[in-house]
């Protein structure tokens, strides 16, 4: 076989294999309705035709052949996993923006947040430690029994992230503030709210 046709073969062969991994791609993302058989079968030809020969290419030949009949049978064979998976019906689904949105949606229709565990009404946070106690324990029941990690919360920055936010309330409107402790869709929630 010329040495010229081998090459021109390969090169065809390297082009076909990167042409089915793009259509593969585009079946499985559901831009084509129907799997790249044709290229598929035009590979199989070439690798079986050269597979035969392999004493009639020179040692780069065989190497690059070699080379491109691994790259293919890794190919075909995620391929052909991902195809079972699909007609078995069980395709995994990536969390992509689709997706994403369809947990927001999720989200909305779940029953609100559970009624507050505790709701406290302070004046002014710096007199009132045995509020600032009250509210810490509740926050950390919450966020024990909503499975999240107590480990980084400390009193002292609780009872400083309760004077920062009561005082930018505070410059909106001069009045008592309430603190709500609850757990919505499993997360521990600390809210503040001007008290009327």
């Amino acid at each position: 076989m010329p040495t010229n046709q081998t090459d021109e073969d390969l090169i065809r062969l390297e082009r076909d294999i990167r042409q089915l991994k793009i259509e593969f791609e585009q079946y499985f993302g559901g831009g084509k309705k129907r799997p790249p058989a044709d290229i598929e079968w035009r590979i199989e030809q070439v690798i079986k035709r050269y597979g035969d020969r392999a004493a009639q290419m020179n040692y780069g030949q065989r190497f690059r052949y070699g080379n491109l009949a691994q790259t293919y049978a890794k190919y075909r064979e995620i391929f052909h996993k991902r195809m079972r998976k699909r007609e078995d019906g069980t395709v995994e689904r990536h969390f992509g923006a689709a997706a994403r949105a369809i947990e927001v949606q999720r989200a909305r229709s779940r029953p609100a947040a559970s009624p507050p565990l505790i709701a406290i009404t302070c004046s002014d946070l710096e007199r009132e430690s045995d509020k600032v106690d009250e509210l810490y324990r509740a926050f950390r029941e919450a966020l024990h029994s909503s499975g999240e990690s107590v480990d980084r919360l400390s009193r002292e920055k609780f009872e400083k992230f309760l004077l920062q936010k009561s005082e930018q309330i505070r410059k909106q409107r001069d009045q008592k503030i309430e603190f709500l402790v609850s757990v919505e869709n499993g997360k521990a929630r600390l809210k503040a709210r001007v008290k009327s």
